[in-house]
């Protein structure tokens, strides 16, 4: 029975799928993936390993061991081509390896291998090809977005009833979604390297904001207020937006408080929106946000791009994408 005849764009989409486990634990490098193709069909294959190495291509090509002489390597992110006291260069491994040919999803920002593992590989006789994939640049958004801005890809998840209410007058706000949401909530969170609530959030709840999901508790991301004082013991003070002070994270998610959502929109330093939508009304309660620096209302338009829309039990999810 012949093999399936799979695109190039086939393969980087699932290279990119794998990608996905190797985050949020393999900073400071990308969550990358590799697969390593013959005759249709697939001998390797290796993710980002936590702390950022083994790197996916090392992952994939041990795997595929001799075999992937005159294979097909598909790679989310052009291979490194600078050399590592933690290990080789992936170019030069593949060029070792005996690979025919490349197809990378998304070239390098990084200066010391941006274009030149492409170049190191085509030296070596090897088809290197770059095959833009919106896969593999959607699998790559923190690592790009700490490129390009020098800060974390950050999502504003806001839970709102149908009149965009956050709480009660008072204050209370468990729960207003339901139990799938919830779940959803905190499988979010085992996808970032941190999470921040706002200082009025902190005081007022004292949200533990861990991973409640069955063998996910390990996941739970470091735990950041926005402030201008002191952080508790086991939490980041993060000053304001623009700080700088992010470390190596590469995935913010953003919880709680209308200040610290405000804040963040108003530096439009928010990336995704993650707006979940109970089918109740509140009237007098406590707004989803507050200020955020629009002069006038055509400011407002042309920021936002919907790209998924789902139902979770009696809730619905609306994600966007910032339009840069």
């Amino acid at each position: 029975m012949n093999p399936v005849a799979f695109s190039d764009a086939d393969w980087l989409d699932a290279a990119a799928a794998l990608a996905a486990r190797g985050r949020p634990f393999s900073h400071p490098n990308p969550a990358v993936g590799a697969l390593i193709v013959k005759h249709g069909r697939m001998i390797g294959r290796g993710w980002t390993q936590p702390g950022g190495r083994p790197h996916a291509e090392a992952q994939a090509l041990l795997q595929a061991g001799e075999a992937a002489r005159g294979a097909t390597a598909y790679v989310t992110l052009e291979p490194c081509a600078h050399d590592s006291p933690r290990g080789p260069a992936c170019a030069h491994s593949l060029r070792d390896a005996g690979l025919a040919r490349v197809v990378i999803g998304c070239e390098d920002p990084d200066p010391r291998t941006a274009g030149a593992g492409i170049a190191l590989l085509r030296e070596a006789g090897i088809a290197a090809e770059l095959v833009p994939s919106p896969a593999a640049l959607r699998s790559l958004e923190g690592y790009l977005t700490r490129a390009h801005f020098g800060r974390p890809h950050t999502t504003l998840k806001l839970a709102t009833s149908l009149d965009g209410c956050i709480a009660m007058a008072d204050g209370t706000s468990q729960w207003i979604t339901g139990p799938e949401a919830r779940a959803h909530g905190h499988a979010m969170r085992a996808r970032c390297d941190a999470i921040l609530v706002g200082g009025e959030t902190l005081r007022a709840d004292s949200p533990r904001l861990d991973v409640r999901l069955p063998g996910l508790a390990a996941r739970s991301p470091a735990r950041w207020v926005l402030t201008r004082g002191t952080a508790p013991e086991g939490w980041q003070a993060i000053a304001d937006p623009a700080d700088g002070r992010f470390g190596e994270a590469q995935y913010l998610l953003i919880e709680g408080g209308a200040g610290a959502a405000a804040a963040f929109l108003a530096a439009d330093s928010i990336d995704r929106l993650l707006l979940y939508r109970a089918p109740i009304l509140i009237g007098a309660g406590r707004r989803g946000l507050g200020e955020i620096g629009l002069a006038s209302l055509a400011e407002a338009q042309g920021r936002w791009c919907l790209i998924d829309q789902r139902r979770l039990g009696s809730d619905t999810l609306d994600v966007y994408d910032r339009i840069r």
